[in-house]
């Protein structure tokens, strides 16, 4: 068969799956099984490919040329063709600092080159009329027609009742990838990382990627975990979701992940995502393998936060009987805390043990350290069921449960239940570190909180107030307009473009992107596959006469990168402004069929795939 057009280089889904079927029928489980790994391969370029991104807060066609800018401005933002503007409202009273904002936004193919390098948010301060650079980060890039779909995550500066506005900057070719100084750092490879900020020190599992350790960045430094051998599994402080099946014979656990079946990572200067999803696992996988309850969990850890969120949903795919779920549980060995505390229906905070008519109400739970004032506190923040019969908030944070220590569990679905197909639960929590401070604050005990910087919820605030404000924002985010501006620019000082961005250094950066044209992906031996177009080239940094370029490769089965790296240096060497090339390499973010270019598409048969498809 020629492999001259895109869908006759593999066989697609509806395919491969009969090739399993029949497999399977012949008995020749070794083929069945390769093709279920190549079968997960293809679904995973049309999950690329089709997913629908959630439809933008700021459309594609809604831009203008940086030219329309008052002039202090655009003189402030020489390279950058277009901006979007966006004005942020806080609903409820509460001033906002370094206030994460992640929004979906679309800009148009034929305006940018590569997000990633080119976007720049700025805060507009209406009162001087200036503008000023904010840390930012891009996530979640994907290519619908001639519009690419991301997020944009950004820390905002909202007074209480007030509006502030900002500017997405963007359609600049020399721009490099902005390297934000935050404390955010991350360590390791795949789900099993190392996630610190100023706050904190989470410690995910190598394993399967569940919350094991959590080490506290103040005083004594406690750190928080789950000691013995667990289950069998590595023992971690987080161990939800799991079920119980319907005759109480096992339970499910996705602790029981041997490895993460499926995962996505997304690290960056302003957070970190790591989403997990799949079917738990039995106490003998695989002499069972149920694939009924799907869960999908995201952990967020943000910089310069004292919180971190936590996402889950547990989906039916068919038909199951339980006899038990748990969504919300956690376990810390060695006592570290002396107090249980709790959130009732209208978020007040309460110390001590749980009224029994009070239950069900519950908004949240933790525990605390009246001598040391540390404390894990977690905050309800949605609780939505569709397909069951009841839903429950409650549960009772245990101060000596044996054999684990301070243990709480929530149990939403309330009692045993027969779910239909298509019944979900999903949750957001918070969970929250900071101090849990008595009236009067740090200073009531003598404590120094001169290392925390950030935010409207630390110093010395009483703990009450920590967890109230925390909450209040939580459960009202700013909200996004797409108000056009109006204010009187200022004179600034200084400019948008660092080193190696502005006008006088874009023709050095069209001549580097030109020759990188010339660099091929030796693989592929009939079309010009170069590295631009297949979009493996991240970033082009130029400092006077050193060019750095960072690369990645397609995927993890080609990590020798010097297979691109060396012919590209080779050839930006024989550049007569150029002395020295460097190549590094990053696995972040992963590659997709995104990056390609518009030539990259059709050199790939992409465009004949779109047309058969109808765009």
């Amino acid at each position: 068969m020629s492999e001259n057009k895109f869908g006759n280089r593999s066989e697609s889904v509806a395919e491969k799956l009969r090739l399993l079927a029949e497999c399977y029928r012949l008995g020749e489980y070794d083929i069945a099984m390769s093709l279920t790994e190549s079968l997960k391969d293809t679904l995973g370029f049309e999950r690329q490919s089709h997913w629908a991104p959630e439809p933008p807060v700021v459309e594609a066609g809604s831009f203008r040329a940086a030219r329309d800018l008052p002039a202090a401005w655009r003189e402030w933002a020489r390279g950058w063709r277009f901006f979007k503007s966006l004005n942020l409202r806080e609903p409820v009273g509460l001033d906002r600092r370094d206030e994460p904002v992640d929004i979906p936004v679309a800009f148009r193919c034929d305006q940018v080159t590569d997000l990633h390098r080119e976007l720049r948010v700025a805060r507009v301060d209406v009162a001087s009329g200036e503008l000023a650079e904010t840390a930012s980060q891009v996530c979640e890039v994907t290519r619908r027609g001639n519009a690419f779909h991301c997020r944009v995550l950004f820390f905002a500066d909202v007074p209480a009742n007030g509006r502030a506005s900002y500017l997405l900057l963007y359609g600049n070719p020399a721009a490099e990838s902005p390297q934000y100084p935050t404390d955010l750092r991350i360590h390791g490879e795949g789900v099993g990382l190392d996630i610190e900020n100023r706050h904190f020190i989470a410690r995910l599992s190598r394993q399967m990627g569940q919350l094991e350790r959590m080490t506290y960045r103040r005083e004594h430094a406690l750190e928080l975990f789950a000691g013995g051998p667990g289950h069998g599994e590595p023992p971690g402080i987080d161990w939800a979701h799991d079920y119980v099946t319907g005759d109480r014979f096992e339970k499910m656990r996705i602790t029981n992940w041997a490895e993460c079946p499926n995962y996505e990572v997304i690290r960056g200067p302003v957070c970190v995502k790591v989403r997990r999803w799949g079917f738990p696992h039995s106490p003998v996988h695989p002499l069972f393998t149920p694939s009924r309850m799907h869960i999908d969990i995201t952990y967020t850890f943000f910089a310069g936060l004292p919180f971190f969120l936590k996402h889950g949903t547990m989906r039916m795919v068919k038909d199951l009987d339980i006899a038990a779920m748990r969504d919300d549980e956690w376990v810390f060995s060695g006592f570290s805390f002396t107090d249980p505390l709790w959130l009732d229906a209208a978020g007040v905070i309460h110390e001590g043990p749980v009224p029994q008519e009070t239950q069900p109400d519950m908004q949240g739970i933790g525990y605390f350290n009246r001598n040391s004032r540390d404390a894990f506190i977690a905050l309800w923040l949605e609780l939505e069921a569709e397909g069951f019969e009841d839903v429950t908030r409650h549960t009772l944070p245990s101060m000596y449960y044996r054999p684990h220590g301070h243990c709480w569990a929530r149990y939403p679905a309330g009692h045993a239940q027969s779910l239909k197909a298509g019944s979900s639960m999903r949750q957001k929590n918070a969970y929250l570190i900071a101090p849990y401070y008595e009236a009067g604050g740090a200073a009531a005990i003598g404590q120094s909180m001169g290392d925390v910087q950030r935010g409207p919820v630390y110093g010395d605030e009483e703990g009450v107030s920590v967890v109230r404000n925390t909450r209040n924002r939580l459960l009202n985010p700013l909200v996004v307009e797409t108000e056009r501006l109006s204010c009187v620019a200022a004179t600034l000082v200084g400019a948008l473009a660092r080193p190696g961005e502005s006008e006088a250094d874009a023709p050095l950066k069209a001549k580097i992107w030109e020759a990188l044209q010339e660099v091929p992906d030796a693989q592929f031996y009939t079309v010009d596959a170069n590295v631009v177009d297949m979009g493996y080239v991240y970033d082009v940094s130029v400092r006077g006469d050193v060019v750095t370029i960072l690369v990645t490769m397609p995927h993890h089965g080609r990590p020798i990168y010097p297979f691109i790296g060396d012919p590209i240096r080779e050839r930006l060497l024989r550049i007569d402004e150029i002395r020295d090339v460097l190549i590094n390499f990053t696995w972040n973010p992963p590659w997709t069929a995104a990056r390609l270019t518009d030539a990259g598409r059709k050199i790939m048969g992409m465009d004949e795939r779109e047309t058969s498809n109808g765009g």
